[in-house]
């Protein structure tokens, strides 16, 4: 007759040892709860393995969220590159925006000025190709780097104003938009239009801006 510890060994769930397996559990926690809630605890925990295990797969939350992001941005496809440099910027910006609009998360992730540093190459292209786009524009390489800053500012920062405004009815709100017209003429004449027109998507517009106006300046 088996003893019961071998039998609760052979009935329970194998070790996890695959780095996908750990991703896709990790991504089914953020999905259900949100990335802020995510712990190597909770993980180890929906895996059935002892956090320990799973320590020799991720060295913390920060670790296993990039290399969620960086398994995410690697199986993005590339789209066609125009010839003018310009146009390749607003081509891999808008690719770069697309993707953080699907996974507004990862903009929290990378929300540091060195985190190029923790990319993997599938994930380095639309980086190259902004620095590339400004340098072939006439920019130095300090400028071009300059130039990426910006545009992942205006980038990482409607993605995150959108992601959090998507949530705002979870929040109090004002009753209406009252200005003083006395005071605030022109928002008083805005009224309650404001969030109406402030929740129009002019992400391209204003990246098509941003681009040239940062070329033309250099």
């Amino acid at each position: 007759m088996p003893r019961p510890d071998a039998a609760r060994a052979r009935t329970g769930r194998p070790p996890v040892t695959s780095r996908d397996e750990i991703l896709a559990a990790a991504r089914r926690l953020i999905d259900r709860d949100g990335w802020e809630k995510l712990s190597v605890r909770k993980l180890a925990a929906e895996l059935g393995i002892g956090p320990t295990t799973l320590y020799h797969h991720v060295r913390d939350k920060a670790d296993l969220l990039v290399q969620l992001l960086n398994t995410y941005t690697g199986q993005l496809e590339r789209p066609r590159l125009p010839d003018d440099p310009r146009e390749r910027i607003v081509v891999a910006a808008t690719v770069m925006h697309e993707a953080l609009a699907a996974w507004p998360w990862a903009a929290e992730v990378v929300t540091v000025d060195g985190f190029v540093g923790l990319l993997d190459e599938p994930a380095l292209w639309m980086v190259e190709t902004i620095v590339g786009g400004a340098v072939d524009s006439g920019c130095t390489h300090a400028q071009a780097v300059g130039v990426f800053r910006d545009i992942w500012y205006y980038t990482a920062g409607e993605v995150l104003v959108r992601a959090r405004s998507a949530r705002r009815d979870e929040r109090p709100q004002r009753a209406a938009f009252r200005f003083d017209p006395a005071e605030t003429p022109h928002l008083a004449a805005i009224g309650d239009r404001w969030p109406e027109l402030a929740a129009r998507d002019t992400y391209a517009d204003g990246l098509r801006a941003l681009v040239g106006g940062l070329l033309d300046r250099r």
